[in-house]
């Protein structure tokens, strides 16, 4: 019940007003938000790649309102993938992109629009010998964003999408995808789903997890295992070992701030590890999901809430 009012909570522009504006919130924005500017957000890539852990950068924003702000998504992208250039990490770094903010969204070819303004990121990225990942939001998106995909890896085959394990068609989508080239971040997923479309209890998602990762793992493509659950983390090492893949063909991701001293503990062991470092000034949506996951992250935000006050 908490998560579903959270989740609501993320599209009600009243409370995204109140959230915002309050001082207090930033406390715990912070720990997970590496910033507002791109100069915040690169300075937590020269941390966490000083540690071993690759990124992925996702400059905040979604369900874009007209295509002027869809484009100024692309240019912030661009931006980002200029300024990372001169670092030279190559595919150590990374930009992750959700498709409603370049427009997907919008009435009369919202879907051929995005993919008409994420392209020249994808261009970018490969000029500079990085990748792009399309994340995935909430079922009514996910056709598209296949189908946006396809049509970008037929250039950019290194192009990389996100499966999320709730959605009873995931395990379709990943056998479709578990093909040679391909790139995929498996996730539980954090959106507010009807049954008809989506696993409800925990437990049944998680089964579902584990069973879109065995087809993941056990296909030539490039797994990303996107999960803080040691458990998961856990069999992923396992089902790796059992399919013979080396430590250099799949990944672990996680969430910048979340399990930090586990992300580098895993990048010593020699695991290879990403962060997900989202960043911008538009992080309400984000923040609210993170608070969803997980039930500390709203004690701990009411509690700076009242140690503020």
């Amino acid at each position: 019940m908490l998560q579903r009012t959270l989740l609501a909570a993320s599209r009600r522009p009243g409370l995204r007003r109140a959230v915002v504006g309050n001082p207090a919130t930033r406390r715990v924005v912070d720990r997970f938000v590496a910033g507002e500017s791109l100069d915040d957000a690169l300075a937590a890539v020269r941390a966490l790649t000083a540690d071993g852990i690759a990124v992925t950068l996702d400059h905040l924003g979604e369900d874009v309102t007209d295509r002027a702000e869809a484009t100024r998504t692309r240019d912030a992208y661009l931006r980002a993938l200029e300024a990372l250039a001169p670092l030279r990490l190559g595919p150590a770094a990374e930009v992750s992109v959700k498709l409603t903010a370049f427009g997907q969204g919008l009435p009369g070819g919202g879907p051929d629009i995005a993919l008409d303004l994420v392209r020249p990121v994808v261009e970018a990225a490969t000029a500079m010998g990085t990748t792009v990942t399309l994340d995935m939001e909430d079922s009514r998106t996910v056709d598209d964003t296949l189908g946006a995909l396809a049509a970008l890896r037929k250039e950019h085959p290194g192009t990389g999408a996100v499966l999320q394990a709730m959605l009873h068609r995931t395990e379709d989508d990943a056998q479709a995808l578990a093909v040679s080239g391909s790139r995929v971040r498996l996730v539980k997923g954090a959106y507010d789903e009807p049954a008809t479309v989506a696993h409800q209890r925990k437990a049944d998602v998680d089964a579902a997890y584990a069973r879109c990762l065995q087809v993941l793992m056990a296909g030539p493509g490039y797994p990303m295992v996107g999960s803080h659950d040691p458990a998961v983390v856990a069999l992923a090492h396992e089902l790796a070992a059992q399919h013979s893949r080396a430590a250099d063909s799949w990944e672990v991701q996680m969430l910048y701030g979340i399990r930090p001293d586990e992300q580098r503990r895993l990048a010593t062991a020699g695991t290879r590890v990403r962060a997900y470092v989202p960043y911008g000034s538009d992080w309400y949506g984000y923040f609210m999901r993170r608070l969803a996951e997980r039930p500390a992250n709203v004690g701990f935000f009411l509690r700076s809430l009242l140690t503020r006050s």
